[in-house]
């Protein structure tokens, strides 16, 4: 049963769980979520985005093909997410979230091993019952890519009503075509990301990291005349 948290609340308060607690998480609120979060816009009402949901066995079954596949170093990008290097200002963001995560985690910074160790983790869904992996056709376009960021985006707030956090994992789709074989995601569609979803293990001191945000007059232009 969802409570009344407010739209700034569950926004606002959204963060990137890194460890889930591995409590069940029932069908009807999954397909409670994800119903609400149908809400969202799309160009003429397309709605282009396809979601699998993993748990259970399949979800065990899909995390230890991954693993094997990111330990025998088989990757493949699904698509180019990043630009080659990155530059600033997005590369200095990135540094400092990277630094703050791995201080919370004690991991020191050219500590290689425990890093990889860390990152792979998302591949054990950080310990969430449930892998959501949301996916599209490939012949729709960048419109599409938005519509489908906005129903992610829908799914992270709705799911914080119902008491439980989430974490978008785009990282899956570094070995695409592991999840495609593994959950039977057809070549015409496209993984776009994978998320955890379960209740917060509140205990975890990775968990404690709140990232920065950018004031609103650092990435707004106000236009009045």
């Amino acid at each position: 049963m969802h409570n009344s948290m407010s739209v700034i609340d569950a926004i606002g308060g959204r963060r990137s769980v890194r460890r889930f607690l591995p409590t069940h998480v029932a069908d009807e609120t999954i397909r409670a979520i994800l119903a609400a979060a149908a809400r969202a816009p799309s160009g003429t009402n397309s709605q282009p985005w396809l979601v699998h949901v993993v748990t259970g066995a399949a979800r065990e079954r899909l995390s230890r093909a991954v693993l094997d596949a990111a330990r025998a170093g088989q990757h493949s990008t699904e698509y180019p997410y990043a630009p080659r290097p990155w530059f600033e200002p997005y590369v200095s963001r990135r540094r400092k979230v990277g630094y703050d995560l791995y201080a919370l985690y004690g991991i020191a910074k050219d500590d290689m091993e425990a890093r990889t160790a860390a990152g792979l983790r998302n591949f054990e869904f950080f310990g969430a019952p449930v892998g959501l992996f949301f996916a599209m056709d490939r012949r729709l376009l960048y419109g599409s890519w938005l519509d489908c960021g906005m129903y992610m985006a829908n799914v992270m707030a709705v799911a914080r009503a119902y008491g439980l956090e989430t974490c978008p994992q785009q990282a899956w789709c570094e070995y695409g075509p592991v999840v495609h074989r593994e959950l039977g995601i057809p070549d015409e569609h496209i993984l776009i990301s994978g998320m955890s979803l379960g209740f917060e293990d509140t205990s975890a001191p990775e968990n404690r990291l709140v990232t920065e945000r950018e004031p609103v007059d650092g990435f707004t232009t106000f236009h009045a005349r």
